[in-house]
């Protein structure tokens, strides 16, 4: 598919140059290449990414539930990655516009990284490698960039990520497990309809897994998104997963069915937000389960820091042991969209609970000293759907209380750190599990240089 892309940039630099003189040829002082040696009339953007973090724990209680990776990590440890991208456009006569984009990632984790598979973790590999058409201006009673294809490795999201937003696995024998610098599918086709307010879209996605623990996962789905205004949307999804039988044969025909609105309630009062999102998945006696959230949020925009509250409820079922269908709820692909969505905690959500079997309430208040600092705390109470299920030892649903505070500081317009510190007090529930009573600590600065 690049080869497509780069043979269709080339002819049109090629025709470009064949132009008689006087009809929309270069001056003569101007190469028909530019300084990078890539050919002209095509727009290239070049990026680079990279980050550095660590972490460190104390009193740590891993089960790594972003990929069911089941050894321990240690208490200290570092990750760095690096992203090269380059992206071109060619537009035809004004009109539509044919693109394409080449990244690759390496991630590294190493310090004290998990004795079970050696003293670090790194991997190189192409991210995105994709090629697109978008319709630009010809079609000017839809819109611009009405219409639009894409087929390649590319990321795709849905709404805040509650059920499908990262594309690929990280940790394990790739490194990176939380900078989790890979986004983009090992294979995607995406349809995108988008006349005024009203988005459609189609498409078929191969996730891109670890080595070790590649379930297949594949999906194809429908998506329809209207925008009422700036600040409120409401979406409807379906999905059709499949997987490998042997490896996880309740997602293997499942049925994802996904509604959800993200609202300023009141357009006299935009300060105000409510959302609410509620996904089923149904397959036969294998799956059957519910999730939904509400959140209701309010921001003081005319006050000095601009303070924001907000408190959300989140329930993700847990299986039933009394009856004979399987109702716990698959995580599917969730991802980072902001903190605490949708891994939900820097101790809890990061590392021994996932959107399974689990009630959580969330306070948060947000605050904006600057336009480059952006700060706040978060309270969770974490509980259990099904306590039995989770372990056989376990009768309380109290499973863990959680604090998390954070800072998010745009040093300049290449260079961002995060800082963030974390409290977590097992209850009940993590008692009876795991025999674990004392208090975890969480510590973590993070450095991103964007280009």
């Amino acid at each position: 598919m690049l080869g497509l892309l780069a043979m269709t940039l080339l002819l049109s630099a090629t025709s470009a140059r064949a132009q008689p003189p006087g009809q929309d040829a270069p001056p003569k002082d101007e190469p028909d290449i530019n300084a990078a040696g890539l050919p002209p009339k095509v727009e290239w953007k070049f990026n680079f990414d990279a980050t550095w973090g660590t972490f460190g724990f104390a009193n740590s209680l891993y089960q790594n539930p972003h990929e069911g990776v089941p050894e321990n990590l240690s208490d200290q440890w570092f990750e760095g990655s690096m992203k090269p991208a380059l992206f071109g456009s060619y537009t035809f006569a004004g009109t539509s516009q044919i693109y394409g984009k080449l990244s690759a990632v390496g991630e590294r984790t190493y310090g004290e990284a998990p004795s079970l598979v050696g003293s670090d973790f790194s991997s190189f590999q192409v991210e995105d490698m994709a090629i697109g058409w978008r319709s630009g201006k010809s079609l000017p009673s839809l819109g611009e960039n009405a219409v639009e294809f894409t087929a390649g490795r590319v990321p795709y999201t849905i709404g805040h990520g509650m059920l499908l937003w990262d594309g690929a696995a990280e940790g394990g024998t790739r490194g990176g497990y939380w900078t989790n610098a890979r986004k983009a599918f090992q294979f995607a086709t995406i349809g995108r309809f988008k006349p005024g307010h009203l988005k459609l879209e189609g498409f078929y996605l191969d996730k891109d897994e670890l080595p070790e623990h590649d379930t297949g996962t594949r999906l194809w789905g429908t998506n329809g998104e209207y925008a009422f205004g700036e600040h409120s949307t409401v979406g409807l999804t379906y999905m059709k997963f499949f997987a490998n039988q042997n490896v996880d044969a309740a997602r293997d025909g499942l049925d994802v069915f996904n509604a959800r609105a993200y609202t300023a309630p009141i357009p006299t009062v935009p300060d105000l937000t409510v959302d609410f999102e509620y996904a089923a998945e149904r397959n036969g006696d294998l799956r059957h389960s519910n999730a939904w959230n509400i959140l209701g949020g309010y921001e003081l925009s005319a006050v000095t820091w601009k303070p924001k509250l907000s408190y959300r409820y989140a329930w993700f079922q847990g299986d039933d042991p009394a009856t004979r269908q399987n109702e716990a709820f698959d995580p599917l692909l969730p991802g980072f969209s902001d903190w605490g969505s949708w891994w939900q905690g820097e101790i809890a959500g990061e590392y021994f609970v996932s959107n399974s079997n689990l009630i959580s309430h969330q306070v948060r208040a947000h605050v904006a000293p600057t336009d480059a600092v952006g700060a706040g705390l978060i309270f969770y109470k974490f509980l259990l759907d099904q306590p039995r299920t989770y372990s056989p030892r376990v009768t309380a649903s109290d499973l863990m209380f959680e604090m998390d505070f954070y800072t998010d500081w745009k040093i300049n317009k290449n260079f961002t750190a995060s800082f963030v510190g974390a409290f977590g007090d097992p209850q009940t529930a993590a008692e009876q599990a795991f025999n674990r009573t004392k208090n975890f600590a969480y510590g973590m600065v993070f450095i991103a240089y964007s280009y």
